[in-house]
Order: C-alpha cells, then structure tokens, then sequence
C-alpha cells in the first residue's frame, strides 16, 4: 500500500515490484509534466554491503494513452546494467564518494532511456546515464544531496531523467489498516475496539528506488489541447515492470532469455491492493489497461465497502443499505471524471475501463496544494494524476466509505463517519524542484 507487496508473486520479487506511481503538472515548470515510477519497496537503510539497486534483467517502463482505448501511445523505457570496478573487494564503496566518477564508487548502475511510440518509432533519448549511490552515510556519501543532484540528466527539448535512491513519500498507516480495518479516529466503535492513539507513518525511515522524468506537456498529449475541458488534454498513466520469459543459471549468474514478460503494473494508487481479490492479484499484474473490465465488478462492488458496516456497528448505517453500482469509483479509478461532475473540469479518457492514473494537463499547478485533492477543492491534485503530497489512503478510503457518491446520485446522504477516515498522518516534507521526492535516509543515522 500503494502498491507495497501488493500480490503474493511479485512480493517475493522486489526489484520488480512498483510501489508508487505520480504524474503531475510540475509546480516550477507548468510547461511540463513529471512522471515518476517507484520500485524496490520497503528499503531498510543499513543495507550493507549490497545495497538496493535496480534490476539490471528488469525492464522498467511508464506508458501514456492519449486516444482513448487505454493502450499505450507513448512509452518511456529504462533499461539498467551494473559495472563493479573492483571485483576483489566485498565494499560497496572503498572511501568517501564526492562524485558519480569517483574511483571509491565501486559499484555503479548506468542506464538508456528509450522513447517509444505506437506507431513504431523509437528514439534513444539518453545512453550510459549515471545512477547516485544509496545513501551510505556521512562518511561514504558526505554531501548527498550534492552527489543525488549530479545525477540529474539533461536529455535535451526540455525532459530530465533521475533514476536512484529516494525517501519513500507514500505516507500510510499500515499497521491500522490491515489490522482488520482499525481506522482512526474511531478505533473504540470498532468490533473489537482499541483504545485511541495517533497515527503511526511505517514507511517514514525507509526508502525506495524512483525513475523520475520531467517532459514537456506535448511530448504526452495527441495535440495541443485548447483548455481543461478539451478531450485532447486529458491521458492516462501506468508504469509496469517487466522480465524475460526465461532464466538460465550459469554457475555464478544468472542471464534472461526470450521475449520481456509483464510481471507488475500500477496506474491507481491501492486498486490492487485493496480491490482485487487475493486468488486474481497476479493475474491482474500481467494483464494490461484495457482488459480492465474483467475486474470492473471488484470496483463497483468494493470488498471494503461491505466490511465497513460489519466491523464499526451501526457506524455506517447508509453504507450499508447502498448495494447499487459504484459507479463514482468506476469514473474516478476506471474512465476518469466527464464534464459536468465537478464544475470546470473533467479528466475522462473514454469509455473503457483501465485503471490508470488520470492527468488534466491544462489544469495549472495549484498554489496552495490541498492534501486531499479534488476532493479539498484542489483540481491540481488526486484524483487529477497524483502529485507526492496527496493523501490518497484518506481520500480513496472516504471514497469508498460513500463520500464521492453522491457525485453520480446527488440524493445520497454519507454517513457522518465517513468523512471523518483517517490515519492521522502528516503529509512528509518534499523537494520543491525536480525530482521532488526527498533525498533518502542514510544508513549510518538509519532509525530501527
């Protein structure tokens, strides 16, 4: 949650797994949009002597559909290869590294990033582009934000690529949420209640590994959209992971072969996560967007929906008699919002269902961002792409609790409760540049 071990096979396969996905207007250059991909969840700092690193037999994409069928029309593509400059040494690094060209950088990852179109071109936009290092601590990495800056690639007509260690951002109470549904703040009404207490972030000391690029707006768009409610300016986001169809053990490595073959997505922050059924989670992380509609009953009749009732007594009285369609999650997770439902905007994509992330490119950044989105009167924000401090688990938790119904059925009342579901965290502090998520915590003042 977001996406952290979200299906039994790709939980025991990390460096493939996406744990978050953001697509956003960028705040200091409105002419762009920054995308960036999480992989590797849940990184414990003091990782040593191997720290965490992208998969060099991995490939990483992010797609965009700018046409409406939910199928890929641009795709950017990362590609990683490891070199190791002093193989009789167990260190990650033999001293103090103070640039990515350091000869003490013994283990480095480099990588090509490729963009793809549906008709058939294929641009290499940057070759041999230097990752940063993990953070070590201050002896190994001693100005790491200094050396994480390096690593920030011009690829030229405006885009920018950062592939590397980053804080994890996704801000969650886990342990509330999986102990059967423990929401703050009304842990006593539940049916086996808890005493009160604050909200607890269990990823806020650990880290990921973030593939971050920054695009002009007409690199992602099928024209030049006139304004937010032109068609043209709204498109859809995944990023998935993907393997070889085979693997070969030769002694000492391993080497891939055969086609790549999809073994995650992530488009929606939680939908595979907290929607689709545990014996169907694999299954949908090979699958693609548009085949979305063999899922659509998990999402018009959301699991934690029924639970609700059940688990808080009489809390969710309304929840509990809505038995019809959702059709407010269909548009807000699976075709976006139409005209009409929030006045002045729209971010629907067509028709068929996907669960992609949703992004109005003509909506500017908001000056003053509102955790909850669109929900908080944000437009800038969730469920519009998703930008770092977006309160998604509040926001799709309320949501589907019955706050966003009475978006397509004006005359139903939520209940009281369902506005108040939180975990009771504090958005984390985030870069106001590019690539905008923290620099990662360090191992050395790693917290346990």
């Amino acid at each position: 949650m977001s996406s952290h071990r979200e299906a039994p096979e790709i939980s025991k396969d990390p460096v493939a797994d996406s744990t978050d996905l953001y697509a956003f207007v960028s705040p200091d250059r409105p002419d762009t949009v920054t995308l960036i991909a999480n992989y590797i969840p849940l990184q414990g700092p003091a990782a040593g002597p191997n720290f965490f690193e992208f998969g060099s037999d991995v490939r990483y994409e992010i797609h965009i559909s700018n046409r409406g069928d939910a199928r890929a029309d641009v795709t950017y593509q990362f590609d990683f290869w490891t070199e190791v400059i002093n193989k009789n040494t167990f260190l990650y690094n033999t001293g103090p590294i103070t640039s990515l060209s350091d000869a003490t950088f013994n283990r480095r990852q480099f990588y090509k990033v490729t963009r793809r179109t549906r008709d058939g071109h294929s641009t290499v936009l940057g070759t041999n582009l230097c990752s940063p290092p993990c953070n070590i601590g201050p002896r190994s990495t001693p100005n790491y934000a200094s050396l994480a800056a390096s690593a920030v690639h011009d690829l030229g007509h405006g885009r920018r690529v950062f592939a590397g260690q980053r804080a994890d951002g996704f801000y969650v109470d886990l342990g509330s949420i999986f102990d059967l549904a423990d929401l703050r703040p009304f842990q006593n009404l539940h049916l086996i209640p808890t005493a009160a207490a604050p909200g607890v972030n269990n990823l806020e000391n650990l880290n990921v590994h973030s593939i971050a690029l920054q695009v002009p707006i007409s690199d992602l768009t099928h024209g030049t959209p006139s304004g937010i409610t032109d068609p043209k300016a709204s498109i859809g986001v995944w990023t998935t992971a993907s393997r070889r169809g085979a693997r070969v053990i030769h002694g000492d490595r391993t080497e891939g072969h055969g086609s790549y073959r999809q073994v995650s997505r992530l488009g929606n922050p939680l939908v595979n996560e907290a929607l689709i059924p545990m014996g169907r989670k694999d299954e949908w992380n090979h699958r693609a967007p548009y085949t979305d509609k063999d899922y659509l009953s998990y999402v018009e009749h959301p699991e934690l929906a029924k639970l609700l009732p059940v688990l808080y007594p009489g809390v969710f009285p309304n929840l509990a008699g809505l038995t019809a369609k959702r059709a407010d999650l269909v548009a807000v997770l699976l075709t976006g919002l139409p005209g009409g439902i929030v006045p002045g905007f729209q971010n629907y994509t067509g028709p068929v269902v996907a669960d992609m992330l949703r992004l109005n490119v003509a909506v500017p950044p908001s000056k003053s961002p509102h955790p909850a989105g669109i929900v908080g009167g944000d437009l800038a924000g969730y469920p519009n792409g998703r930008r770092p401090i977006d309160d998604v688990v509040t926001i799709e938790l309320r949501a589907i609790a019955g706050v966003t119904y009475p978006l397509v059925a004006p005359t139903y009342t939520p209940d009281g409760a369902a506005n108040l579901i939180t975990d009771g965290l504090a958005a984390p502090t985030f870069a106001s540049s590019f690539p905008y998520l923290a620099s990662p915590h360090g191992g050395f003042e790693a917290v346990a």
